[in-house]
């Protein structure tokens, strides 16, 4: 079991936060292909289209993972109800974060595996590769459950490629 981690994150102030966007995603796998799609969206407005790729995969990581182990089984199979799973994507100058929050109070569990041909269990690897970090923290107060998040560091404007 993991200990909620915060190391890597650096403090981000909510109130400096230059562009935000979340969807609510509902208990069915489908839900996966909605974050993408949701993801491809916010990233084309925010001009981050280039970034699409592995934030992309790391955002299905974290959605599959919410479906996956963040639901009790009867809420995968319910309709009618508020969506249980809620994707966050937040940027700031110089970083993005994903969030992806879920109702349960388990923490992520990295699996150890050297069987990299593996169909499951590499998600929160491929979440590490991708990403400059990641980590996970309960919630508090009215919100129950968790949000699992990756950050990517983003170039400060004009130091990137095509910058004089």
């Amino acid at each position: 079991m993991l200990e909620p981690l915060r190391q890597g994150l650096p403090p981000l102030d909510p109130a400096a936060v230059s562009d935000a966007a979340s969807c609510a995603l509902p208990a069915r796998y489908e839900a996966v292909r909605e974050a993408r799609r949701f993801t491809r969206r916010t990233l084309d407005q925010w001009d981050m289209g280039d970034r699409f790729d592995d934030v992309c995969l790391v955002v299905s990581e974290l959605v599959t993972n919410a479906l996956r182990h963040g639901l009790p089984a009867s809420t995968r199979c319910a309709t009618g109800q508020e969506p249980p799973v809620r994707l966050h994507l937040m940027r700031w100058t110089e970083r993005l974060v994903c969030a992806v929050r879920d109702p349960s109070h388990d923490s992520p569990v990295a699996r150890e595996s050297d069987d990299f041909s593996a169909e499951s269990g590499r998600g929160l690897f491929l979440v590490d590769s991708f990403s400059d970090s990641w980590g996970w923290h309960p919630l508090a107060g009215a919100l129950s459950g968790k949000v699992v998040w990756a950050l990517f560091r983003l170039p400060r404007p004009g130091s990137g490629p095509n910058a004089e």
